[in-house]
């Protein structure tokens, strides 16, 4: 299986990624926002999209007209050429990164008279800072869990608190298509894994009888803790977790319930509370709450909300908590504030309104794809809307002609996605307005038909 899988990963890489590449990673020169146009560095390839290089007005003069010339092009002080692109990409869900002067600025600039850019330590050190404990105060408070403990980055969240929390003996139940991120701690945890089909309840009740029944291979002894792990929001898919359901399934079998909700939480709910509000399920059914702080807060790092039990003991066994650099005190009073602007506790109708205008754009986005007759992923509701493009080979066609339109998207092929279940991800901003997302819209349907999406339409996507 191992071998079948390094198979595909060196034909993906020497037949499709190394054609395609200028499609990823594409550099960003400022205006990383939803209202302003970011700046994306325009680059140039000499040797067949090897390797790539910024595109230079001065330095490379027999360059093609085409990297320097257009509606979108610029240069900037450096002779850069740039492309002026509407971001349809990034997850500035409530948009502080177009309204940060008014909202962050003034609390985040004054820490920096009484704390440090970073404390250079871990947490179990020195790393402690006063903004530490009252971010995990908010975040339990905002959550109804007893406390939290916040980490510096969000993968390393995942990946290091489930090896504190499961091991030998143990059993992860996960849905088919959790992220890489807890991929990656259960690998690391030591315990077996289970999974079961994406989202469906009675498959997990299956799966769960099965191992209660069963037990551990050979010596059919019961397994010390089984903990089902499920997400919020699914990143490649766009829809919601089935929580009321999973939540019925694991407490009729006594099991653990671990929920990451990176991309839902301040996204979902009236509230912005995340999957659990926007399911009608009590925080207190779900044994531990994971998060990020990247997407709706404008900042960085994770959390993981829980009883003070399980936070004390992560405290000091949790890799993230012992090892790592703490959280920056700087990051930290960003967080704070947007939480504050979410829960209404800055004094302003900030958040109540951003969270609307998150809501309402993204069920236009997602209502006007649909017309066209693309394939659209998801739920109403979530800001991420997968339009697939099934053929690995549109991969390139499509995100060159948005690129070409003034478009930044994102394209996701293999090893991410199965190499025929190819897409673009759109994820809509409060930060935008109806008349970026209409301009937006009109430049993806010429896409669409040069590409033949449409495939709600037609078989042949014509």
């Amino acid at each position: 299986r191992r071998r079948g899988l390094k198979s595909w990963d060196n034909f993906y890489n020497r037949r499709l990624y190394h054609r395609i590449q200028d499609c990823f990673n594409r550099p960003v020169g400022g205006g990383e926002g939803a209202k302003c146009r970011m700046k994306v560095m325009e680059r140039v390839s000499y040797d067949g999209n090897k390797t790539m290089i910024v595109a230079n007005r001065a330095a490379d003069t027999d360059k093609p007209t085409q990297f320097v010339d257009g509606q979108y092009n610029e240069t900037d002080e450096d002779g850069d050429v740039v492309r002026r692109c509407l971001n349809l990409g990034s997850y500035n869900y409530l948009g502080f990164a177009d309204d940060w002067n008014d909202t962050c600025e003034k609390d985040v600039l004054s820490v920096l008279d009484r704390a440090p850019v970073s404390c250079s330590s871990p947490r179990v050190e020195v790393g402690t800072h006063e903004l530490h404990r009252e971010l995990e105060v908010l975040v339990a408070r905002f959550l109804g869990k007893d406390d939290a403990l916040v980490l510096n980055m969000g993968f390393n969240t995942n990946a290091t608190t489930i090896p504190a929390l499961v091991s030998k003996g143990d059993l992860i139940i996960s849905d088919q298509l959790n992220h890489t991120s807890i991929v990656s701690g259960a690998r690391a945890s030591g315990a077996a894994v289970r999974v079961f089909k994406h989202n469906d309840h009675n498959d997990l009740d299956k799966v769960l009888r099965e191992a209660i029944v069963m037990g551990m291979p050979r010596t059919r002894r019961p397994w010390n803790k089984i903990v089902v792990m499920v997400e919020g929001i699914y990143s490649m898919e766009g829809e919601y977790c089935n929580l009321k359901n999973i939540v019925k399934v694991c407490k009729q079998f006594g099991v653990y319930l671990y929920l990451d909700e990176a991309h839902s939480i301040g996204a979902m709910g009236p509230t912005g509370r995340g999957c659990c509000e926007y399911c009608g399920v009590d925080t207190k059914d779900v044994d531990v709450l994971m998060g990020t702080f990247t997407k709706s807060f404008g900042g960085m790092g994770g959390y993981i909300a829980a009883s003070q039990d399980v936070v004390d003991y992560l405290r000091t066994k949790c890799a993230g908590s012992i090892f790592h650099n703490s959280l920056s005190p700087i990051v930290c009073q960003q967080i704070i504030t947007a939480f504050k602007v979410i829960m209404g506790e800055d004094g302003t109708k900030f958040g109540r309104n951003k969270l609307r205008a998150l809501r309402d754009n993204s069920n236009y986005m997602r209502m006007r794809l649909t017309d066209m007759g693309l394939h659209v992923l998801g739920n109403y509701d979530s800001p991420i809307m997968p339009v697939l493009l099934y053929n690995p080979t549109k991969i390139a066609a499509f995100s060159r002609e948005c690129f070409k339109r003034g478009l930044a998207v994102v394209v996701v092929g293999f090893p991410a996605v199965p190499i025929l279940m190819s897409r673009a991800r759109f994820c809509v901003s409060a930060g935008h307005t109806r008349e970026d997302l209409d301009d937006a819209l009109v430049k993806i349907e010429e896409v669409a038909d040069l590409c033949c999406l449409r495939y709600a339409k037609s078989t042949f996507g014509m």
